[in-house]
């Protein structure tokens, strides 16, 4: 039979609600400016500018399409996936399962974006002099710190638990 740990429910449910708090309040913050200011542009210092653009790709822009029938058919792969790191996350335990919690709040802040804007605001344009890397936000930052942590992960806690087994 199935049992619900509720302490551990509701400490995962607290993680992804304020990650994704984070990245809406912060997507928030952005767009008010633009209701305000019509533009947002700001010069935060030399490596990070706040420059709003509407991503309808995946990651960084990638597999940006006009096509409805594409984005549609993106949007249904992206929620495929969350909800794939989402039962992974529930049968982890530890480092990882915090690393794919992480992945999923990043993943369900630009999923909300995607089905209520039908694109996802990116504001982050970090650059060294004239070298520009893609514009992102919030959620972004998570999902890649949850992969990050991933690839740590099985580096080198998954690979200190292969090596005591041999």
């Amino acid at each position: 039979m199935f049992k619900v740990n509720y302490k551990k429910l509701l400490h995962n449910s607290i993680i992804i609600a304020a990650i994704f708090l984070a990245d809406r309040v912060s997507k928030f913050y952005i767009l008010k400016i633009v209701e305000t200011e019509s533009v947002v542009d700001i010069y935060v210092n030399q490596y990070i500018n706040l420059y709003l653009i509407w991503n309808k790709g995946i990651a960084f822009g990638l597999l940006s399409f006009n096509e409805n029938y594409i984005y549609n058919l993106l949007t249904l792969l992206i929620i495929t996936i969350s909800t794939i790191i989402l039962i992974m996350a529930l049968r982890s335990e530890g480092f990882k399962k915090y690393s794919l919690l992480i992945v999923f709040a990043g993943s369900i802040g630009n999923l909300f974006d995607r089905i209520y804007y039908s694109a996802v605001p990116d504001f982050i344009d970090f650059h060294i002099k004239d070298f520009h890397w893609f514009v992102f936000n919030v959620a972004d930052i998570f999902i890649t710190l949850g992969i990050i942590c991933l690839i740590f992960d099985e580096i080198f806690i998954n690979n200190k638990k292969n090596e005591k087994i041999k």
